[in-house]
């Protein structure tokens, strides 16, 4: 273990993490946060993950008990539904949009890193094409690492490696690496089989046909 990464079950994530094994030839300590999702669908690809890399070092941060704080996303409040992009595109704070959520997560990642006596933490970070996230730029990279830096002892540096890269871009990162993209988990629904048309199914599916490569996740229907 000499590092962290946190990881869901998306094509970011996980494509980082298998970046970070297999090009960097790091041994993360992995972090998967509940925090009240609609649906455990990405906490069962993420395990699925951890057990293929043969990963001892994974956790399971649950936060379920503090769901309430984040009541104003679709993704966890029952009565807000999921959107579809269309919904999405041109709105300075998505819907889909977790309150805090990359903040929270880095500064318990960071903990669980000083603890360890490690210095640098990992998140999957990426440029959105079609809609975007204020806690996944570059600018909030460089503050929370001004931050970081703050401690005394064990200062905690976050690495975004794909924070300029657009999806397809790590999609094709991944392909080079022969990451099984069937095992993981993008869509916001928590169906039997992914929706095909919320934000993060349009643009993964976007990524997948721009590299001219069929998703083997299967879908309800494509957008």
């Amino acid at each position: 273990m000499d590092s962290v990464a946190i990881m869901s079950a998306g094509l970011d994530s996980v494509t980082l993490l298998h970046y970070l094994v297999q090009n960097t030839c790091l041994c993360p300590a992995v972090l998967t946060f509940k925090y009240g999702q609609k649906h455990t669908k990405e906490i069962e690809y993420a395990k699925a993950q951890a057990a293929l890399l043969s990963y001892d070092e994974y956790h399971i941060i649950d936060m379920s008990p503090l769901s309430h704080l984040f009541s104003a996303s679709a993704l966890v409040a029952n009565d807000i539904a999921i959107p579809d992009i269309e919904k999405l595109l041109g709105d300075s704070q998505p819907i889909a949009y977790v309150p805090n959520r990359y903040m929270i997560f880095l500064a318990l990642a960071a903990a669980f890193a000083e603890t360890h006596g490690l210095s640098d933490l990992y998140y999957g970070a990426q440029s959105h094409d079609m809609y975007g996230y204020g806690d996944t730029t570059p600018d909030f990279l460089e503050r929370m690492n001004g931050v970081f830096h703050l401690n005394r002892k064990t200062p905690v540096k976050i690495h975004a490696p794909f924070v300029y890269h657009a999806k397809t871009e790590i999609l094709r990162i991944g392909l080079e690496m022969d990451v099984d993209y069937g095992m993981t988990w993008s869509c916001y629904e928590g169906e039997e089989v992914a929706c095909g048309k919320c934000p993060t199914c349009t643009e993964r599916l976007k990524a997948f046909e721009e590299v001219g490569v069929q998703d083997s996740l299967p879908y309800t229907r494509v957008a």
